[in-house]
């Protein structure tokens, strides 16, 4: 009896770009976590208060925007690798020089210039999934780089602690600096466009333009203007989840070792393992959640059907959140890292609707100005943090103002998803004018 071909199996080098977009965005959510680590050290330094530091990462956050903006339109105007080259020098740049101001101003413009620098990390990270995956690939190849955010956000409260205690507060920030270099170096010659490729085999690049609704080229650049994607609902559909859901993200990064510090007692060396295991069920569960959506896909479910069901239960799962101040250490590491976990996950999946519904072309200004609005929410709701926690503070009882802070962050994404929908109803391609 004759045994029928077997199908040929694609390649596996996308997997490497995927594996260097998750090294860039892990460099990335490292550099941004280590000053609210630093934190408790600094506040004997600076004598800072709640507001001030508030105010800091809300400029942090406003220049991350404008350089969102802007990095949207250079990345689909240059394409991905130049762009992601030029973002993660400039923040490496801005990360070593932290190690070299020590004042409350100093750090002011250290983060700006931090922010202005890493705001080509998403935009750049998306263009490259779009280019390289199929869309039954893309969510699950999301979930694995934007997994980098909760490995960063592991590795950071491990070793920024030790580094800072063993050789000082600015060690930290020079190696996450010269880590971002050593990126720089692996992606220059690994990363070109798949039709460019000397890595890839004909099967996989099949594989990877295996879409029949889309448009392959050899360039992956073109023009999208602002005001013409601004004019489709679509646009507002990524914007309005972004603005709604990416407060939270910045709350948990920036907030968390002092939520255990000022309610529990729990100094960085006592809170950083509970840190750590936030960060790893995050992992874990938020690449699952990239997952499902892709298994339903392959099970035959149209995209619009995965995304969206994946995407509301993702939405109920940080409900539980409401009760992580009324629990102990460890039940409330698992109510966080639940909440967190379920953020990536629909984080992942909202990223994806972007290359869902618009050319590739376009993908990287688009996913600009969304990630510019959840940056300016992020600003507005940093500094209603700052301001919030100094009151309750001052009448003696700092935790009843995480309970509400907690609080808003259990709905914020039923709230984005059932606006999602109202904009986006179906996750399917449109035409779109190119300039």
């Amino acid at each position: 009896m004759t045994r029928a071909p077997s199908k040929p199996t694609p390649g596996n080098y996308r997997w490497v770009i995927c594996a260097l977009l998750f090294a860039a965005t892990t460099i990335n959510y490292i550099d941004r976590q280590i000053l609210a680590l630093l934190k408790p050290i600094l506040d004997d330094q600076l004598h800072w208060t709640n507001e001030q530091f508030g105010d800091i990462q809300a400029a942090f956050q406003g220049a991350y925007a404008v350089s969102l903006l802007f990095f949207g339109w250079f990345i689909d105007r240059f394409g991905a690798k130049i762009g992601y080259a030029v973002s993660i020098a400039a923040w490496s740049l801005a990360a070593l020089s932290h190690a070299l101001v020590g004042s409350i101003g100093g750090f002011f413009n250290a983060r700006v210039a931090l922010g202005l620098g890493e705001g080509g990390n998403f935009p750049a990270a998306i263009k490259a999934t779009a280019l390289w995956f199929p869309k039954r690939e893309r969510a699950l190849a999301t979930s694995i780089f934007n997994s980098g955010a909760n490995v960063g956000a592991i590795a950071a409260p491990a070793i920024v602690p030790w580094v800072a205690l063993t050789w000082g507060w600015q060690a930290a920030f020079i190696a996450a600096g010269a880590a971002g270099f050593l990126w720089l170096a692996l992606w220059i010659p690994f990363f070109s466009l798949p039709r460019k490729s000397t890595h890839l085999s004909a099967d996989e690049l099949a594989h990877i333009e295996s879409d029949t609704d889309e448009v392959h080229s050899d360039t992956g650049v073109a023009k999208a203007s602002w005001g013409s994607l601004l004019k489709h609902r679509q646009t507002w559909s990524f914007i309005a989840g972004k603005f709604l859901t990416d407060p939270v993200w910045w709350f948990f990064l920036s907030w968390l070792p002092d939520f255990f510090k000022k309610t529990r007692g729990l100094d960085i060396k006592n809170s950083a393992i509970l840190l750590v295991a936030i960060y790893a069920i995050v992992t874990v569960l938020s690449i699952g959640g990239g997952w499902l959506t892709g298994a339903l896909t392959k099970r035959g479910w149209s995209v619009t059907r995965a995304r969206k069901t994946g995407m509301f239960l993702y939405a109920c799962c940080v409900i539980p959140i409401l009760a992580v101040t009324t629990v102990g250490d460890w039940p409330a590491v698992l109510l966080i890292g639940l909440a967190g976990a379920a953020h990536q996950a629909w984080s992942a999946n909202l990223y994806t609707t972007v290359s869902d519904m618009f050319p590739k072309y376009a993908v990287a200004s688009v996913v600009g100005l969304g990630s510019v609005a959840g940056a300016l929410s992020g600003i507005l709701f940093q500094k209603a943090v700052g301001r919030m926690l100094d009151h309750f503070t001052a009448i003696g009882n700092v935790t009843s103002g995480y309970m509400m802070l907690f609080a808003i962050c259990a709905f914020a994404y039923l709230v984005a998803f059932a606006v999602n929908h109202l904009l986006a109803p179906k996750y399917v391609p449109f035409s779109l004018e190119k300039e």
